[in-house]
């Protein structure tokens, strides 16, 4: 079924996916961006698939209700309960002490919805694990995606930030309006 879903995505719809986790890297947070529609997980799924990159992604708990619990599962899901960040973040660092090899994919602007600014969530866990955050893209309007460079965060996230948006302005969402990096580039131009 995977080689099948492959199949389809790079050869029927011609996406072009690239990079792959870099020798030597056991652990590191996955970013991926823009997120503005749910094809996004199904389109980087397989593209985690084509890489060979056993990942796991953080899914709210509500997700996983029956029947779909198992298959979230089988497919690297792993619930999570947004309620709390404290223990969500606590749940996160013990898979990353408990396991030689840990990837974990996040979302940044944590929602398929318009955000203003993105979640401090997937730095918080890089900082405390010390491990680095690999900048991963999908890009419809080129109808590529994939692991793009890796990033080694300082400690201060207002200037680190920065420089992971600017690797993320030239990609389009599925629906680019819901993309605040679209949104910000809009008004800049605006503005000028």
């Amino acid at each position: 079924m995977k080689r099948f879903l492959i199949f389809l995505l790079i050869n029927v719809f011609n996406w072009k996916i690239k990079g792959g986790i870099p020798d030597g890297i056991k652990k590191a947070v996955i970013i991926v961006a823009p997120h503005t529609s749910l094809w996004d997980f199904v389109i980087g799924l397989i593209a985690f698939w084509y890489l060979q990159a056993n990942v796991k992604f953080m899914i709210k708990s509500e997700a996983f209700t029956w029947p779909f619990g198992y298959f979230m599962r089988k497919l690297g899901g792993v619930p999570v309960k947004r309620g709390k960040p404290a223990h969500l973040l606590i749940q996160i660092l013990r898979m990353y002490q408990d396991n030689e090899e840990f990837f974990t994919v996040i979302t940044p602007e944590g929602t398929r919805a318009l955000v203003e600014n993105w979640k401090k969530g997937f730095y918080q866990i890089a900082i405390k694990t010390k491990v680095p955050i690999i900048l991963a893209f999908i890009d419809y309007k080129e109808k590529k995606g994939g692991l793009g460079p890796v990033f080694y965060p300082t400690g201060n996230f207002e200037k680190d930030i920065v420089e992971i948006e600017k690797f993320y302005k030239p990609f389009h969402g599925k629906h680019p309006k819901q993309f605040n990096l679209y949104q910000k580039e809009v008004i800049d131009q605006n503005n000028s």
